[in-house]
């Protein structure tokens, strides 16, 4: 009992000094304990409690009056309490309103921060972006004015430099899906250019090559005047001491060359801005060659077309004159085009070019030369063939070809000239009245010898007036053989020639004129039917002394042409042998109508040819035919000497030989067996 009593002291020590966590163990020891150990627990509890609710009331009674006083001032602390309570909670309400408009302004301030920094951040990014945009609108504006060569090293720029900065935005990608689309835009209104431009230069064509045909011809004229100047001053230095300035002295001692270049028409003529455009623009887009080939094809084909001459180009000098300034407008095009881009066109593609240009024309020419037979058409088509070959050889292109065409045309030239000469011919001798030229006085007889050069000096004796033994045709003939002369001479000028060479040709062509021309017209003339035994003395005469002025012809030839009089010629003139046969047809046409007229008479005469004897006089019909001989031998008395001893005109069918013997002017007949 007293075991237990003092186990339940300890465990309620426990329970009071225990933790309450920890009470558990101790109340279960209670329980394990001897029966009704619980019910002497929970008494001995009571009991404890007991004691110390006697020493609480004795503690409360000894501080009641402290409490009772701690009291009376808690009521008065209480409505201190409340008033405090009032002015904390009014503190706390304008508080709290002053913090609402301080939470405002700092959620203003932190939502303008907020915004500084995406301002901050947005200056950032477009500091990156607006290069690109500048560019892209520099891009869009070089569009707009056509500098595709500039908006092509811009979108380079953008590519290699500024967009790759920049690439993580969507307009970025825009933009580089646009550039390839720009670039073929580009390309494509390039190449439109192009076509428009080559549109165009075909059409000036003409009008480029006329400007550098000009060009040419007054440069020509520039040279033909300093060399004039040259002569004269050569002569005036030569007699006189003064001294010229370095210019004249230059051109003295034959430097004549003029410092004007040809390449001065170059880029004058035409914006050639579309080929360097494109030419760049496909250079720098790395397809160079592709614009390289198709431009070639290009002018290849309007050369074609330019060397496609018009079916009538022939009949006047300007279809030739278009003709030669679209070539030549063409190849001044490419000649340009070949110095001022490299690789566009080069030197063996336009000799090219050239090459084949040069046959096609060679080849229209003589086809279209062939058809003219107006020697003045002919003249003007080789000033323009040498102004033509001229123009291009100052473009470097080589025109030998050209020049050897032309002596093909001057043999042309030549054959219409003889037509043309032909027909003067035939006009003079048809106009000519076969007699003798009258002169009255000093000045007819100066002007007939100013013209033909005829010397006699018994006829220089005879007093005025007389007549000169040929008839005007002669001095009209000598007269038209020297236009001819002067016509053949125009085509040799500017033929790049020497002297000797031009002499050769012009007595070439005046024998031709001689031996075919002039001697046709007069066997024609001694054929025709109305010629009698008169006009064919004085066509006898008219050629001695045509042939006496050959020689005179050949001084003129020699002039002309300003070469040595020691210059042995490879060609002479034929004219002796021209007469000389021209007389022989006149000999044997007298002697056929001589023998025809006899013919006549004896065939009309009524002869009794079975008379016995004699009736002792001649016959009327054999006086009448005496008659006849007598006055037509009188015609022969104008004939030169060395003809009219010449005897033997044979009757053509009469069984008799009539001789005729000039002696002092009368002429014995004589009737003989053959």
């Amino acid at each position: 009992m007293a075991e237990s009593l003092a186990e339940h002291e300890r465990i309620l020590q426990e329970i009071e000094s225990t933790d309450t966590a920890c009470v558990g163990p101790t109340l279960r020891s209670v329980y394990d304990d001897q029966p009704n150990a619980h019910q002497r627990f929970m008494e001995k509890l009571d009991a404890c409690i007991r004691n110390h609710d006697r020493e609480i009331e004795k503690m409360c009674n000894f501080h009641h009056q402290g409490f009772v006083d701690a009291i009376t001032e808690l009521l008065k602390v209480r409505a201190d309490a409340g008033k405090l309570k009032v002015q904390v909670t009014d503190t706390n309400r304008r508080l709290q309103d002053a913090g609402k408009e301080v939470i405002a302004q700092t959620e203003e301030i932190i939502r303008c921060r907020i915004q500084q920094r995406n301002i901050t951040t947005v200056v950032e990014k477009l500091q990156l972006c607006l290069p690109v945009l500048e560019m892209y609108s520099k891009l869009k504006e070089q569009m707009n004015v056509k500098r595709y060569y500039s908006a092509l090293k811009t979108m380079e720029q953008l590519e290699n430099t500024y967009l790759p900065r920049v690439s993580q935005y969507r307009f970025c990608q825009i933009m580089i899906e646009n550039l390839p689309k720009l670039r073929e835009e580009i390309k494509e209104i390039s190449m439109s250019d192009l076509k428009d431009f080559l549109e165009s230069i075909r059409k000036h064509s003409d009008k480029i090559g006329e400007t550098a045909m000009k060009q040419v011809i007054i440069l020509q004229r520039k040279k033909e005047s300093y060399s004039l100047i040259t002569e004269i001053l050569k002569v005036y230095w030569f007699y006189s001491s003064i001294c010229f300035p370095p210019l004249f002295q230059s051109l003295l001692c034959g430097n004549e060359d003029i410092p004007i270049s040809l390449l001065e028409l170059k880029g004058t003529l035409k914006d050639f801005s579309p080929v360097y455009r494109c030419l760049h623009i496909y250079s720098v887009l790395g397809d160079g060659e592709t614009f390289e080939n198709y431009y070639r094809k290009q002018r290849r084909k309007q050369a074609r077309l330019v060397l496609q001459p018009q079916s009538s180009m022939h009949e006047t000098v300007e279809g030739y004159r278009r003709y030669f300034n679209q070539i030549v407008g063409f190849f001044v095009v490419e000649d340009h085009i070949l110095h001022v881009t490299q690789g566009l066109v080069t030197r063996a593609y336009t000799d090219e070019l050239w090459n084949m240009a040069l046959s096609k024309i060679i080849a229209v020419l003589r086809t279209h030369s062939s058809y003219c037979t107006d020697p003045d058409l002919v003249l003007e088509l080789k000033n323009l063939i040498v102004v033509f070959a001229d123009t291009l050889q100052g473009y470097g292109f080589p025109v030998n070809r050209l020049f050897d065409l032309l002596f093909e045309i001057r043999d042309q030239y030549n054959e219409t000239l003889l037509k043309k000469w032909a027909g003067l011919f035939r006009d003079i001798f048809e106009a000519d009245n076969y007699s003798p030229i009258p002169v009255a006085n000093e000045e007819e007889y100066k002007i007939v010898i100013s013209k033909f050069p005829f010397q006699d000096p018994e006829l220089d004796k005879q007093s005025f007036p007389k007549k000169l033994p040929m008839s005007q045709s002669v001095p009209q003939i000598y007269i038209q053989v020297k236009e001819f002369i002067y016509a053949s001479l125009k085509f040799s000028e500017s033929l790049h020639r020497s002297s000797t060479e031009i002499d050769d040709m012009l007595r070439k062509s005046t024998n031709l004129l001689l031996t075919r021309t002039l001697s046709s017209c007069l066997q024609n003339l001694i054929k025709k039917p109305h010629i009698g035994l008169t006009e064919l003395v004085q066509i006898i005469i008219n050629t001695t002394h045509l042939e006496q002025a050959c020689k005179y012809l050949e001084d003129f030839i020699t002039n002309v042409t300003n070469i040595s009089q020691e210059t042995v010629h490879t060609a002479r003139l034929y004219g002796l042998s021209t007469f000389k046969d021209a007389r022989h047809a006149a000999e044997g046409e007298i002697y056929t109508k001589l023998n025809q007229k006899i013919d006549e008479f004896i065939q009309l005469a009524d002869y009794d040819w079975t008379m016995s004897e004699p009736a002792g006089r001649a016959s009327g019909y054999l006086m009448d035919l005496i008659n006849f001989l007598r006055s037509t031998f009188q015609v022969f008395t104008h004939l030169p000497v060395s003809i009219q001893n010449r005897p033997c005109f044979y009757l053509s069918e009469f069984p008799l030989k009539l001789i005729f013997i000039h002696e002092s002017d009368k002429f014995l007949i004589f009737l003989s067996s053959k």
